[in-house]
């Protein structure tokens, strides 16, 4: 897959999945606008893109705040003229019993995972419709799709954002837009690291292929819907999880 003469935006970008995909982007030959509220991180991200000879920028952005979003738009814009695909990685959740979170983590939760696919779509799809071309890809989260034990309102705004996909792409399709999902399982990523060892060993040991997802896994999924190659598909969930939910 090659996307030479392309844009990618990238949010989530400083890190895990989202560094992962930004890094797999400039590799195949688009020119990659980075997001993120993590500006260290994420401009260390591009400097590396940068040494290895591709083609990267970074705009600090807040996927929660709308008028950071607009702006990040007008940024990327004047930057690279148009946005041939957005790729929205960002989120954030932590293993808790739901009767122990507080109403700021739902909101932070939801904010993140729902509102923010949710903000970025509607800065980048009406561009795309007028262009009549672009690809969407959320991420979203195999929670969404079965739920998870110590997840409840991680799992059920990841589950909006499924069917905030599925919904979209009807709505794009007749714009010749693809809107489609991307649903990791337990993924080797920092906020990985801040889970306890024996819930870790736990995703592993259910886990068919015995092991959490590598970041990368997870990217070339999103380059795949990204990509001419999936030029007749929208509105599709893909689960990279090594098995572990096999759902219709």
């Amino acid at each position: 897959m090659r996307f030479e003469g392309k844009t990618a935006v990238v949010t989530g970008a400083a890190s895990g999945i989202g560094k992962a995909t930004a890094e797999r982007f400039a590799a195949a030959g688009a020119a990659v606008i980075l997001g993120d509220i993590n500006v260290k991180d994420g401009e260390a991200v591009v400097a590396a893109i940068r040494d290895n000879r591709g083609t990267a920028d970074f705009i600090e952005l807040d996927v929660t705040d709308r008028k950071s979003v607009e702006a990040f738009r007008e940024k990327a814009v004047k930057l690279r003229g148009h946005v041939d695909i957005l790729a929205s990685v960002a989120g954030w959740g932590k293993t808790e019993p739901f009767i122990q979170n507080t109403p700021d983590f739902w909101s932070k939760v939801v904010n993140l995972n729902l509102m923010g696919p949710i903000f970025m779509a509607r800065a980048f799809c009406e561009p795309m419709m007028e262009r009549n071309e672009g690809k969407i890809v959320i991420v979203a989260s195999d929670a969404g799709r079965v739920g998870s034990l110590g997840e409840s309102v991680y799992a059920g705004s990841k589950g909006g954002a499924i069917a905030f996909s599925k919904s979209l792409a009807r709505e794009m399709a007749r714009f010749n837009v693809n809107v489609n999902c991307v649903c990791p399982g337990p993924t080797d990523t920092p906020l990985m690291a801040a889970v306890n060892e024996k819930i870790k060993e736990a995703f592993m040991r259910v886990t068919p292929m015995r092991r959490l997802a590598k970041p990368e896994e997870v990217a070339d999924a999103i380059l795949f819907f990204a990509s001419g190659r999936s030029s007749f598909c929208t509105g599709q969930v893909l689960s990279v999880s090594g098995g572990l939910t096999m759902a219709g």
